[in-house]
């Protein structure tokens, strides 16, 4: 996010602290899956999501535990998520533990028949920060089709209604992939009518049933985020964007860009460090989250992963604390640091606040190290080196 419409900082319990955050002790947001089960049956599910509840996923006790040690990391985000975390029976139990303990918790159910008006009420008074809906398309033939399920459309508006009457704050979640590519315009536009604080943008990874014949192009890849770039100028909402990384470096070029045009010529490499810590509106420190920097995922049965989309398991909260997991595995390691990127990225002069999508690199190529497969960018030392 880099508009300050619907500011991130408040209530965060560390919001002076954040711009000093070192990515290398504490993650800035965990998302903890509460369940792999689902109803849906999304075509891009990275989850591959199920009917029923895993039985092995962590217990109720564990949980409690979970949340505990996710607060003795300086407090970071705390998303529940799926699957669909409504058929996480103790859902609101664990949430309210968290809330009390003074954590921010948001979570992003799935809008099916579990969604009632007396849970969104409930989840009000336990006093969750807001409830993010997904929506992949402007009408309903682009988003069931997406989505898997006919009548996931009306059924999403009918629970985005139920949640404006209880005035709790909504983000919309929208996938980008070929599926609704060519219906941007009519999307942000749906978006702008439902009065939304935030669009939260996905670019499509190709994992789980995610397919990479479904994914934009590197160009139109670029187009978006150009397009994204001049649609916060005028949008009431904020936009933050997932597994987009070189979306920062679009904007810090179209911030630079401008600047430009408005005062003269300004520094270029200067306006990187300068524009970085804008983008996401939230006073980071100036480098950008990415999977297993400042950024961790517990799957439903403990199982501790750089991100949903980035599948290697490098510990498990059942075997270790996450804390140790974070700061010591060897993975993560190599992820929070962007000079052991292969290829352009590990010369781009922008890998400190982009570093491409590692989940991305990983799926495509095998390599969670490698040049992020869909960007257009050639940096300035690779033009030499490749003579381009």
């Amino acid at each position: 996010m880099y508009g300050k419409k619907h500011p991130e900082g408040h209530g965060h319990p560390h919001a002076s602290k954040i711009a000093e955050m070192d990515y290398n002790e504490n993650p800035f947001i965990v998302i903890w899956e509460v369940t792999r089960a689902c109803e849906l049956r999304c075509v891009h599910c990275r989850a591959d999501a199920q009917v029923e509840p895993h039985p092995h996923e962590l217990s109720h006790s564990e949980g409690i535990k979970l949340i505990d040690e996710i607060y003795d990391m300086n407090n970071p985000m705390l998303v529940f998520t799926g699957g669909d975390c409504m058929m996480r029976e103790d859902l609101f139990e664990l949430a309210d533990y968290a809330v009390k303990k003074g954590m921010r918790v948001s979570m992003t159910p799935s809008a099916t028949d579990n969604v009632t008006k007396e849970r969104m009420k409930k989840a009000k008074e336990v006093g969750l920060s807001r409830w993010g809906f997904s929506l992949d398309g402007p009408n309903p033939a682009i988003h069931d089709q997406f989505r898997g399920t006919s009548g996931s459309f009306d059924l999403t508006l009918e629970k985005i209604r139920y949640l404006k009457e209880l005035d709790m704050p909504l983000q919309i979640n929208t996938v980008i992939s070929r599926y609704n590519y060519d219906s941007l315009e009519e999307m942000a536009q749906l978006v702008e009518e439902l009065d939304v604080v935030m669009w939260y943008i996905f670019l499509l990874v190709p994992t789980g049933r995610g397919q990479i014949d479904d994914c934009l192009t590197p160009a139109e890849h670029e187009k978006v985020f150009r397009w994204l770039y001049e649609l916060n100028k005028t949008s009431n909402f904020d936009i933050k964007t997932t597994a987009a990384q070189h979306h920062r470096r679009v904007v810090i070029q179209q911030k630079t860009k401008d600047k430009m045009i408005e005062k003269g010529e300004i520094n270029y490499s200067d306006s990187i460090s300068d524009t970085a810590s804008e983008i996401d509106g939230l006073k980071r420190a100036p480098k950008g989250v990415n999977d297993g920097n400042g950024f961790i995922f517990v799957s439903h049965t403990g199982d501790v992963m750089p991100s949903g989309l980035l599948p290697i398991k490098v510990g498990n909260v059942r075997e270790k604390p996450l804390k140790e997991i974070y700061r010591e595995a060897p993975v993560l390691k190599e992820l929070r640091n962007p000079d052991l990127y292969k290829g352009k990225c590990g010369v781009c002069e922008f890998r400190y606040v982009c570093g491409g999508s590692r989940s991305r690199s990983y799926s495509v190529t095998g390599d969670y190290l490698e040049s992020e497969p869909f960007c257009v960018y050639i940096p300035e030392a690779y033009r030499k080196t490749q003579n381009v």
